[in-house]
């Protein structure tokens, strides 16, 4: 479905739905269970919440720790990792569930995972509603519900210069869907 502003629904709000609980029942089902959630604000929020209730569904009803890092501002392109609030001492020695929206260079990802390490966290577990490709990024997700390509991602919790992130479904920017040409009649 594309619209006036060339862009297109990847992944619907039913799809996104089925996925979560899918992803839920193999976090519940591994050998390592999280102790905490630590969603990645702001990005994340919409995914953890969605995560949060369909892992409670499975058993694992987890405490809840915050934090807040900010790559993108106000921009299509990430930037400096911003630290705005960093988690506190309640992860120590806790095994973290770390939960964030999209994974594309990883940066974002890999900041959070280290503020987690020197606040003292046992093991780290990483969750994303998207796995992007993107050439050289060696850091990956322990889980993520859907792959992508390289094309900037909104919705479902990832804003678009500020705004989009209350759409139920994640959206492309500026490529719409290539049309299927009508065969001539004969």
């Amino acid at each position: 479905m594309s619209d006036r502003f060339g862009e297109r629904k990847l992944f619907s709000e039913a799809a996104i739905a089925k996925a979560v609980g899918k992803l839920a029942r193999k976090i519940a089902k591994a050998p390592l269970h999280p102790e905490i959630a630590v969603p990645v604000l702001a990005g994340a929020f919409v995914f953890a919440a969605d995560l949060m209730r369909a892992l409670a569904r499975e058993g694992l009803n987890l405490e809840t720790e915050f934090i807040w890092l900010r790559s993108y501002g106000r921009s299509e392109d990430p930037g400096d990792i911003m630290v705005l609030k960093a988690p506190s001492e309640i992860v120590r020695g806790r095994t973290v569930l770390l939960i964030d929206g999209v994974l594309d260079s990883g940066a974002t990802l890999a900041r959070a995972k280290e503020l987690l390490e020197e606040e003292g966290a046992a093991a780290i577990i990483t969750a994303v509603a998207v796995d992007k490709e993107y050439p050289g990024r060696r850091l990956r997700a322990d889980y993520a519900m859907f792959s992508a390509g390289p094309e900037f991602l909104f919705g479902y919790g990832m804003d678009h210069v500020g705004a989009s992130r209350g759409l139920p479904e994640i959206r492309v920017k500026g490529t719409a869907a290539p049309r299927k040409k009508k065969k001539a009649r004969e």
